[in-house]
């Protein structure tokens, strides 16, 4: 198979999500040739044929020294080239966004199947629940960001589902939100993520709340309006918890900060900034608290489930599992509700304690590696699509 990356790796968010992606399927054996715009000092195993689209002369070029959507195009040109001439190797294209247009165009024109990975909802959906959270935040988007409504990104974005065999969604929310926008369900193929077990072990003792243990949260993720970062405040003064301690994970951008003010104010809240080592944090915490307003699947609720932390979500951060049991779920923006679920695990010890052994227990199932045989069953599916389509025309 061909799998094409438009970014480097060895990199957080995205970056690691496809790296995982990649040593999963070689570890099931998987024949992959692999395109990234660099490997990122990442050590692949042999078995990956890996060919880097901006590295020359041994030194990688930047995105940005010839144009972030430049690198994307050049990219893209680079592995519809090579797909041409090697389509007859190929059983299935995987390919990322913004870079990935013309080959999924080829393929088609080949007859290869190809699959458009979406770690986000439907784009449009995307940029309306990010018009929603600045609205309900009062702080806009900087226009750089990811979230922000760009007719020409919406327009670019649909050409590339268009152009696709079937689109991979990582959530149950994903797929709702593409069948909201119209979008054929039966090209909309769901797989999930996973974690690095290695990196986060599992909890040896239950948590315990008391005098010596206070009771601790933890927001993990980007301080910009989308994550919710303001209704997690809001929630926690609220919720009034004696003793009780918020941890704030991640760089807040400043137009934001200042809205936040009285919220990182509050007793109990602490600012981590940006922090490398979250598999410390989440094992230290009791729960995480991630009230976004447009995720794909978090990879962090899943990590926090694998390290006994247990996730207090809304319904759009995509989380895996059954809500009530596996995670806590509350609608989006929803303060009053995000509050009760914390003053009620604050004060409930006993179900703290089986919903924090309820991730750790089911950890091989929030494994890579069952990910990946997630993903090789779409990929079937994708190739059966294609086989049923090329009949219909015939």
């Amino acid at each position: 198979m061909a799998y094409s990356f438009p970014h480097p790796l060895g990199r957080p968010g995205i970056a690691e999500t496809a790296l995982q992606q990649i040593l999963g399927l070689e570890r099931l054996g998987v024949s992959l040739t692999l395109f990234c715009t660099s490997l990122g000092g990442v050590d692949l195993p042999e078995s990956v044929v890996v060919h880097e689209t901006m590295v020359f002369a041994g030194r990688r070029v930047p995105h940005r020294a010839i144009g972030v959507q430049r690198a994307y195009d050049f990219h893209d040109a680079r592995v519809a080239h090579w797909l041409r001439a090697n389509h007859e190797r190929v059983d299935i294209v995987h390919a990322w966004p913004r870079g990935c247009l013309r080959t999924l165009q080829e393929a088609a024109l080949l007859h290869k199947p190809a699959v458009r990975e979406s770690p986000n909802p439907h784009t449009a959906s995307v940029m309306r629940a990010s018009a929603a959270a600045e609205s309900h935040a009062g702080v806009s988007l900087p226009r750089n960001h990811s979230h922000a409504h760009d007719e020409r990104v919406l327009k670019k974005e649909i050409a590339e589902y268009d152009a696709a065999t079937a689109v991979l969604v990582p959530s149950d929310y994903a797929r709702r939100e593409f069948i909201a926008e119209g979008f054929d369900p039966s090209r909309l193929l769901q797989h999930r993520y996973g974690c690095d077990l290695g990196r986060f072990p599992a909890r040896r003792e239950p948590p315990r709340v008391g005098e010596k243990h206070p009771f601790r949260a933890v927001f993990v993720g980007r301080g910009d309006p989308t994550k919710g970062l303001h209704v997690a405040l809001d929630a926690w003064r609220r919720a009034a918890i004696d003793d009780g301690e918020l941890l704030v994970a991640g760089t807040i951008l400043p137009g934001y900060r200042r809205a936040l003010v009285a919220g990182l104010e509050s007793p109990g809240v602490r600012e981590l900034g940006f922090v490398t080592d979250i598999a410390r944090v989440l094992a230290e915490s009791d729960v995480l608290i991630l009230p976004s307003w447009t995720e794909g699947s978090a990879l962090v609720t899943l990590e926090a489930q694998a390290s006994g932390c247990v996730p207090l979500v809304s319904e759009a951060s995509g989380p895996i599992g059954v809500a009530g049991i596996d995670h806590l779920e509350q609608r989006v923006g929803d303060v009053d509700e995000l509050a009760a679920q914390l003053a009620e695990l604050a004060v409930d010890p006993q179900r703290l304690g089986e919903m924090s052994a309820r991730g750790t227990q089911q950890r091989d199932f929030l494994s890579w590696d069952r990910a990946a045989e997630a993903l090789v069953g779409c990929y079937r599916r994708a190739i059966a699509l294609s086989q049923e389509r090329r009949g219909a025309t015939r």
